[in-house]
């Protein structure tokens, strides 16, 4: 056996967070409620198209869950959510009139109008 089969390979993230969504999400842990360990995305079947995108703190880990070092905090994928999401980019983007996280998601075949919700 050869020393490259013996290892394990290192898998990809689910999610790739840009500069500006790992900031956010230091500022978040910055000032989270006591016992929370990091933030999580999950995709909860809502709005006209079927799933959304959440993003709430999280006191605890789930035994599914995509775990994510980020310089600011540890960043959570719900294991049910991930096959949603597996190649997406996350992004936070703050303008004159609203602030909020992004999603490029080469999984949702369509959206509401309002960007509230995806379908994949």
């Amino acid at each position: 056996m050869t020393e490259a089969t013996t290892r394990p390979r290192a898998r990809p993230a689910a999610v790739i967070l840009t500069k500006s969504a790992e900031q956010r999400i230091a500022d978040l842990m910055a000032k989270a409620p006591e016992g929370t360990i990091g933030v999580k995305l999950s995709t909860p079947r809502r709005g006209c198209s079927g799933l959304a995108y959440s993003v709430d703190y999280v006191s605890e880990e789930a035994k599914f869950d995509e775990k994510i070092a980020t310089p600011g905090g540890t960043f959570y994928i719900d294991g049910a959510s991930v096959l949603y999401l597996i190649g997406s980019t996350m992004d936070w983007v703050e303008d004159d009139f609203t602030a909020g996280f992004v999603f490029n998601n080469p999984n949702a075949k369509g959206s509401c109008g309002c960007g509230e919700s995806f379908t994949v």
